[in-house]
């Protein structure tokens, strides 16, 4: 706690009584001031008021005023206290020395009551000059934290939104977009504890990915209303309509990225568009990858995209069970899904159920606030 409330608070640490005394009286109708007779009564009194300036002696038995800064120096709750060094010495060794060792200033004795005045009053002014501007960076920290949280928020709103008209254009809600989400994030985090792609999800920015797969079937909007909403199966000419919605969430992308000098984000979004529908045999599209040649968040997202388009009631069909879905997952391990994906999802899966009977709004909430997170440790 502070010395005093009003008046500044000087200690003064001296062994001479008469410097004591004759400090006290030149300092005490401006200051509030405390004398002691060594260094080690000045550390013990340190121990629970803390004064706004400290006057030292250098030469003082037991522990010398070097000895006793450099104690001062050495703790969080000192450290920033100024030190005027008081001392008969007056070469330029002694003096650099004691500068070099934290002390603001350096005043020989026998020293003049004015002059001393006017070093404490310009240390003091400096202190609280430094002070005043550490609140104001405080304050204009927090406005920063705060418009970026806005900026943040409004951009995960519009992706979401923009996401989300999509999907009912598909005649989905946009429950989709928290439950891939969700799934992502569930697969992501159990790599991150398991073998094999444990250094590869160690490199990634897990939040940035999530962001981005909201965005992974943007494409759609370029689908007819008449091929995303048939109740029945599409034909040759349909599907290869429905493929194309790759390609052009890939131009949006790149769109984007012409007009901005974001990146990494739309990088990402770029990846899981083009992937999430490549399959590990190479029978996918649109270019056919196949095994590793399918960038890692393709290859998850293919996982959660389907599972969650099996569980969910669409227009041509209605929703599968957890069971089935699991077992028509596990039905094409090694041929449309990554092996070892699929061994990871099955020790995973239950959760993938639980997610289906979650309150959505409030798991997307939660999610925004670990991109938000993310976000604002670089700025």
């Amino acid at each position: 706690m502070s010395a005093g409330i009003g008046k500044k608070t000087i200690f003064l640490a001296d062994d001479d009584i008469t410097n004591l005394a004759m400090g006290n009286d030149a300092l005490n109708k401006l200051y509030k001031v405390f004398t002691m007779n060594s260094g080690r009564r000045l550390l013990e009194i340190l121990e629970s008021h803390l004064p706004d300036l400290i006057l030292l002696d250098v030469e003082m038995p037991g522990l010398s005023g070097y000895e006793t800064i450099k104690y001062l120096k050495e703790k969080k709750t000192t450290a920033n206290i100024p030190v005027i060094f008081l001392t008969a010495q007056n070469d330029v060794e002694s003096e650099l020395k004691g500068l070099s060792l934290g002390a603001v200033d350096y005043v020989a004795k026998p020293f003049s009551i004015p002059l001393l005045l006017k070093r404490i009053e310009i240390h003091l002014l400096v202190e609280s000059q430094k002070k005043m501007l550490l609140n104001f960076k405080n304050n204009l920290q927090l406005l920063v934290d705060e418009k970026t949280r806005s900026v943040v928020d409004l951009k995960n709103a519009f992706l979401r939104t923009l996401a989300e008209l999509v999907e009912y254009r598909d005649g989905n809600t946009g429950e989709h977009i928290g439950r891939t989400e969700s799934y992502m994030k569930i697969l992501i985090d159990s790599l991150q504890e398991h073998k094999p792609y444990q250094e590869e999800i160690s490199s990634w920015d897990k939040e940035l990915v999530l962001q981005s797969a909201q965005l992974h079937d943007i494409g759609k909007i370029a689908v007819k209303d008449r091929v995303l909403q048939k109740p029945g199966k599409l034909s040759a000419e349909e599907f290869e309509d429905i493929k194309m919605h790759v390609n052009f969430g890939e131009s949006v992308i790149d769109k984007i990225k012409r007009n901005t000098a974001e990146r990494a984000f739309l990088d990402q979004a770029k990846i899981l568009i083009a992937t999430h529908h490549e399959k590990w045999d190479g029978s996918g599209y649109p270019r056919g990858l196949k095994g590793e040649e399918i960038p890692l968040q393709g290859r998850l997202m293919a996982i959660a995209d389907v599972y969650d388009a099996l569980t969910s009631d669409r227009p041509y069909k209605k929703a599968y069970t957890h069971m089935d879905a699991i077992n028509i997952i596990v039905h094409d391990k090694g041929k449309h899904f990554d092996p070892a994906l699929v061994d990871i999802f099955l020790s995973v899966s239950g959760k993938f159920d639980e997610v289906v009977k979650l309150n959505i709004p409030e798991y997307v909430e939660a999610l925004d606030e670990e991109c938000y997170t993310a976000e604002t440790k670089t700025s």
